[in-house]
């Protein structure tokens, strides 16, 4: 299992990286103007509708069945079921497509109301949604096909196709100036990788027989008990998403500018969530069902608990440096062409207040595998959607005086919530929720962290004679002594506090 989330982790962290100068080139050629604000509202528009209907709830409710029957009923009845739920996939997202292309300025304007008062952005995204909404049903193809490989322990495609998003809109971005603004550029770069994506994944199928058909869906008793799942993790889903959608609807009553910082913010506060909690909660998922379909609940147990340790560790470093050079990280990345210091400022504000969850946000998914490998969807609806309402009327009480730091504070406080009200629903029941190693290592692990942030701001404080010696690219050389400092401090705290031992025993697939 651990040498899984390190080939996900891996091939997310190319993605991450490839990312990064998908976010440089975006920041230098829309900068955080009308257009840049429009183009990240239609950007997230459908993405809110993946993670919703693809990537959240679907994932939850499919993999499990999928593993159920494929353990249970053999490999030709699984594909079967696959080819059922696709194509009821595709008959959903082509009625979902024709509704929203029909209604993109009753979609935006429910969806983003406060654009009503502008319409220079208003306008500019009612068109980019128009170009990037189809984006979402390519998606949703991509997700079932990534769900079938991942339950067959062939994890490489899926973690890897969102590298074609970033390398997509690099070439779009690149030739600008051939579209009518730079935010279409990026809008079809968007829809040009949803094609790629599908492609890899139908790809990557075929080869291990293991490609999607066609096939008239039936309602068969797995198929109802699929769909019966599907409901509350679609729930599950829409609450979390409903939180970062809030962001996106509130932030459209900001002044210009809110829109990038959050989002800018919430590509760095990604990074360790998708490298390590995403990808830990892909390979647990699966795992845990197979385990617990096997009766083997202590090796259930001992799977999440050390996923769980793992993702902590690793995400350490980040959570330091975003609180501490949270300035730094910004002005050292995207400080350049249309990205001002103004705008690095005010992303470096929210990216701390994002960092604030980053624990909870990683090991969210680990503490939910329990319940979706026992076919248990609603349990976490109930933690999702409670702690979506503290956390969408935390957002409008802050976003007057806080703007959006308020938004991204609050996105950081639902997931506190979300996490302790998961593990108090798996101790009731009895669920897998960690082991005595793993509480043992918990002083351990906060020592590191806080031997880190040390080390950090030591760095700023005393590193600026040194920076403001050169010639030239201050920011980045900080940025880089940084990462260097860090790194270094990391390694020597793992080894003092951790042991060799312990990580080849945390390490050991």
């Amino acid at each position: 299992m651990i040498r899984s989330i390190f080939s996900v982790g891996g091939w997310t962290l190319l993605s991450r990286l490839t990312g990064f100068l998908r976010d440089i080139m975006m920041a230098a050629v829309l900068g955080a103007g009308p257009v840049a604000d429009a183009f990240y509202i239609a950007f997230r528009l459908p993405n809110h509708f993946r993670a919703i209907f693809a990537e959240g709830a679907f994932n939850a409710a499919f993999i499990p069945a999928y593993a159920r029957v494929k353990t249970q009923e053999g490999d030709a009845k699984a594909a079967r079921f696959a080819d059922g739920v696709l194509s009821g996939v595709v008959v959903v997202q082509l009625a979902v497509l024709a509704f929203a292309l029909i209604a993109t300025p009753l979609v935006v304007a429910t969806l983003a109301p406060g654009l009503a008062g502008d319409p220079e952005r208003f306008q500019l995204t009612v068109g980019y949604t128009r170009i990037t909404f189809p984006y979402l049903g390519l998606i949703a193809v991509v997700t079932l096909v990534g769900g079938v490989l991942n339950a067959n322990e062939r994890f490489w495609a899926a973690a890897a196709a969102s590298i074609l998003l970033n390398i997509a809109m690099v070439g779009t971005l690149s030739v600008a100036g051939w579209f009518p603004t730079a935010g279409d550029a990026a809008a079809w770069g968007v829809l040009i990788s949803g094609f790629l994506q599908v492609g890899l994944l139908v790809f990557d199928a075929e080869r291990h027989g293991l490609g999607p058909r066609f096939e008239w869906p039936r309602l068969d008793p797995e198929t109802r008990r699929f769909l019966v799942a599907l409901g509350p993790a679609i729930l599950g889903a829409a609450g979390v998403q409903l939180a970062i959608f809030a962001d996106t609807l509130i932030a459209s009553f900001l002044p210009q500018g809110a829109i990038a910082a959050l989002f800018y913010a919430d590509r760095i506060n990604q990074l360790p969530i998708g490298v390590i909690g995403i990808a830990a909660g892909i390979v647990l998922l699966p795992e845990m069902s197979r385990r617990l379909a096997a009766g083997d609940e202590e090796g259930a147990r001992h799977a999440q608990a050390r996923a769980v340790e793992l993702t902590i560790l690793l995400a350490l470093p980040f959570l330091a440096a975003c609180l501490v050079v949270p300035e730094e990280i910004m002005r050292g990345l995207f400080l350049r062409g249309a990205f001002t210091d103004e705008a690095a400022r005010a992303a470096a504000q929210t990216l701390a207040a994002y960092t604030i969850g980053l624990i909870p946000f990683v090991v969210l998914r680990a503490f939910m595998a329990p319940f979706y490998a026992r076919g248990d969807t609603r349990t976490p609806v109930i933690a999702t959607l409670g702690a979506a309402a503290v956390n969408i009327a935390l957002k409008v009480w802050l976003m007057h005086d806080f703007a959006q730091v308020g938004l991204a504070f609050a996105t950081s406080v639902g997931g506190w919530i979300s996490l302790v009200v998961l593990i108090g629903f798996a101790l009731r029941r009895g669920y897998g929720c960690g082991d005595r190693a793993l509480l043992t290592q918990l002083p351990r692990l906060a020592a590191i962290g806080l031997g880190v942030a040390a080390v950090l701001y030591v760095t700023v404080r005393f590193g600026d004679p040194l920076i403001a010696a050169l010639p030239g690219l201050h920011d980045e050389a900080m940025l880089a002594l940084c990462v260097a400092a860090a790194g270094a401090a990391y390694v020597a705290l793992v080894g003092l506090l951790v042991g060799r031992r312990r990580l080849k025993m945390l390490l050991k697939p």
